[in-house]
């Protein structure tokens, strides 16, 4: 049910919202054609029956005339160009609340277009520690916040099991408008997106990064690897001041959810994430 609620949901975003037809239609069943003969009454002979109603003809429905390119709607579709134009504006940011508006301005992403709200941030942009994973879902996109759903829900226990709360952390993601339909971001969508994550990081300066999930991990340690490989392991993220910030790569909540037997996996990341956080501190 999942599935087709969330199918729903992608057609429902897309402008797809009315029926074509009165009846539900068997694409998976026998053709109809209008000439098809009238099944033939059981035990009566074919002659003598009563004579069939000639077949209606097909109602055709109109295309809906497709309005006028507009700047905006060509400025929607992604390109090289788009990136570029992402990288500047990022770089002439100079505090986290001109990146926001920066970004609730820019038209170079599509996604924008298909989302309800810019998620942003939560937590705490003085923070030490940083969270920052893939992309918005619908309960994210609804409010505008990121990991409120289910999986932020998860995060939020993990935090508590270490010491933490969104009140003593920031978090954000790569992506900040939700996909259609929960889709996995284009590579192009997500070079458009990351000018402004890493931005947003230099600007937010923690102490240290974690990157929850693969997708985020290879965006912004610029690596291929798998995230069962990466995770557990420091790595570090480069500003592009040349600031190095000492980042942990752990599993998404949500493959948290769908896979419960590697809890255990990110229990010791959060381990280690909380070990590293003391010595900081005791470093001060």
């Amino acid at each position: 049910m999942s599935d087709l609620r969330e199918l729903l949901f992608f057609y429902a975003d897309s402008g797809a919202d009315e029926a074509l037809e009165d009846e539900p239609v068997n694409r998976l069943g026998p053709k109809r054609t209008a000439h098809a003969q009238p099944a033939e009454p059981a035990g009566g002979d074919r002659n003598t029956a009563a004579p069939s109603r000639p077949a209606a003809p097909e109602r055709s429905v109109p295309a809906a005339p497709r309005p006028p390119a507009s700047p905006d709607m060509a400025a929607a579709i992604p390109d090289e160009r788009q990136a570029e134009r992402a990288r500047e504006l990022a770089r002439n940011a100079g505090s986290l609340e001109e990146l926001r508006a920066l970004l609730a301005e820019f038209d170079g992403c599509n996604l924008k277009f298909t989302a309800k709200n810019l998620a942003f941030s939560d937590g705490d942009p003085t923070a030490k520690v940083m969270f920052v994973g893939e992309a918005p879902g619908r309960d994210e996109d609804i409010q505008g916040l990121p990991f409120v759903g289910r999986s932020g829900k998860l995060l939020d226990r993990m935090l508590a099991a270490i010491g933490l709360d969104r009140g003593k952390a920031y978090i954000a993601n790569v992506i900040p408008w939700r996909p259609p339909g929960n889709r996995t971001p284009t590579p192009l969508e997500t070079e458009i997106c990351r000018p402004f994550i890493e931005r947003q990081i230099e600007l937010a300066a923690p102490k240290v990064l974690v990157t929850l999930g693969g997708p985020s991990a290879k965006a912004l340690l610029r690596t291929q690897e798998g995230i069962l490989r990466m995770r557990g392991t420091w790595r570090s993220h480069t500003t592009a001041s040349g600031r190095e910030i000492p980042a942990m790569p752990t599993l998404h909540p949500a493959y948290l959810l769908r896979n419960p037997a590697h809890k255990r996996l990110a229990w010791r990341d959060f381990l280690a994430l909380k070990l590293k956080l003391r010595e900081l501190e005791d470093g001060a």
